[in-house]
């Protein structure tokens, strides 16, 4: 059971490619389903067989564009091998109208051959970009909202087709850039708070050949006690405690 998304494509053109005429080109291929919304299974289990009478009915086709037709064929619903070719219709005729791009599952109708109306046909988004190349066939007013369709919208180039031409046309003078808007004018310093002289210092600098000015608190003379105490530490000169060493003269 081919279940990528490119495996199955190559299997709808490995198919279509025993019948189609020469030249044929193959641009997107979306694999769809019919009946009712599948937003509603949930609800269709909750009755006794209503569930599988529904998924029973439900119908699996391939919807392919190529360069002049879309190509319906059938899907298998327990292979996804495409089938039958049940449809063809040109580029300009085909039958589809109201066309509804939700996020997870979008919906049409389709007009198949040998059916007395269009025929809904679910899409689940992991065909999104399938889809929207498809819309490139699409009929004027086929979206249900009015809008363009997407391919038309967006302007997506088509596989096959070249893409349009960047940058600008040759010979065409590059755009003249905007000139920069005009700077602000600086705003001026404002006034220095060096402009105005420092305080006195508490103790300024003596002249240079000059001595500096006697302390405030003069250091006591040596052998003194500090800070007019007694002297903590014995063995020093001048203390009664000290004695000299013998071999001290």
């Amino acid at each position: 059971m081919a279940i990528r998304r490119a495996k199955q494509k190559a299997q709808v053109i490995e198919k279509l490619s025993q019948v189609a005429p020469p030249g044929e080109t193959f641009i997107a291929c979306v694999h769809v389903e019919t009946g009712p919304s599948p937003w509603l299974n949930a609800v269709f289990d909750e009755v006794p067989l209503l569930g599988l009478i529904v998924a029973l009915t439900r119908r699996f086709y391939f919807l392919t564009l190529t360069n002049s037709s879309v190509v319906v064929n059938v899907a298998s619903r327990w292979t996804n091998r495409p089938g039958d070719v049940v449809g063809v219709f040109p580029r300009h005729a085909f039958p589809v109208s109201r066309v509804k791009r939700a996020t997870i599952w979008s919906s049409m109708y389709l007009q198949l051959p040998g059916d007395d109306k269009p025929r809904r046909l679910n899409i689940h988004r992991y065909w999104r970009n399938e889809m929207d190349q498809l819309s490139a066939a699409f009929p004027p007013g086929a979206m249900a909202d009015g809008s363009m369709p997407p391919a038309v919208a967006q302007g997506m180039p088509l596989p096959g087709q070249p893409y349009p031409p960047q940058g600008l046309p040759q010979g065409q003078p590059f755009p003249q850039q905007q000139p920069f808007p005009p700077q602000a004018a600086p705003q001026p310093f404002p006034p220095q708070a060096a402009s105005q002289p420092f305080p006195p210092q508490q103790q300024p600098m003596p002249p240079q050949g000059q001595p500096f000015p006697p302390q405030q608190q003069p250091m006591p003379p040596q052998g003194q006690p500090p800070y007019g105490g007694q002297n903590p530490y014995g063995g020093q000169p001048g203390h009664p405690s000290y004695a000299p060493h013998p071999d001290q003269p």
